[in-house]
């Protein structure tokens, strides 16, 4: 093999492939964390909008970890629920949020209190420094009942704010030992699959009968990515950490 023979564009493809390997892991420890964290905790309350395929656990800790529950809103039959979520990265729980139609049907099942159906009626794009005014909301109607479902807009963008509303239409009692959690076991290991096929095929893509140290440099850089998400499936740390981190680079590209 003769290193004169490395071309500029197997540079730019291994440069390319230690970005995305950087998505890669910002998901591989988000699923691989928020798995380890609910095989022991089904105390959670879940929501689930069928018509755009959300199943997912809701959190009062941060939009990090998943559907985040705003403290200063309400439970479910106490007054406004407000649900905050990602398009992208984390989970993207609401990456098809904008995908919602009036009349669609979310559903929270919230432990201590019942499966709450609501029907959504509502959905606006805002500005980013626009508030909720929920305190506002109950001076004028104190017997509002209803869900907000808050997204950044457009995807990949966090210029503006989609605003998906529903109104409460009935509650019933659940078993709470039958609410179904999302298994999220395989996630981790379907995106490190993903990557090494991707990369494997891009590899292949460099093949050269005369010489194939593109092909090896590409190969081999693919594999030691595919085992560092490997290892970060085993010992996932924080996903906040590799999402901070990857702002600088969103900014770079344009993507806030």
């Amino acid at each position: 093999m003769d290193l004169k023979n490395i071309r500029f564009t197997t540079i730019i493809v291994v440069i390319a492939l230690l970005v995305i390997s950087l998505y890669a892991v910002t998901e591989v420890t988000y699923f691989s964390a928020k798995n380890n964290a609910e095989s022991h905790n089904f105390t959670e309350p879940l929501l689930s909008i069928p018509s755009i395929g959300v199943n997912e656990v809701v959190n009062n800790v941060s939009i990090s970890q998943g559907v985040y529950h705003d403290k200063g809103s309400y439970a479910p039959t106490k007054g406004d629920v407000v649900l905050f979520g990602h398009r992208t990265l984390q989970g993207s729980a609401f990456l098809r949020l904008d995908d919602l139609h009036k009349g669609d049907c979310v559903t929270l099942q919230w432990p201590g209190i019942g499966e709450i159906n609501y029907t959504i009626n509502d959905k606006n794009i805002v500005p980013a420094s626009y508030r909720l005014n929920l305190n506002e909301s109950h001076n004028k109607n104190i017997n509002s009942q209803q869900i907000y479902l808050i997204t950044c807009h457009p995807i990949g963008s966090a210029s503006e704010r989609l605003i998906c509303v529903g109104n409460l239409n009935s509650t019933s009692l659940i078993n709470e030992s039958d609410m179904n959690y999302p298994n999220l076991e395989f996630y981790p290991w379907l995106i490190t699959l993903g990557f090494f096929i991707f990369g494997c095929v891009v590899s292949f893509l460099f093949r050269d009968k005369e010489d194939n140290i593109n092909q090896v440099i590409i190969l081999s850089v693919v594999i030691l990515l595919t085992i560092a998400l490997v290892v970060f499936i085993l010992f996932p740390g924080s996903s906040q950490f590799w999402a901070n981190n990857l702002e600088w680079l969103n900014s770079l590209i344009g993507v806030n």
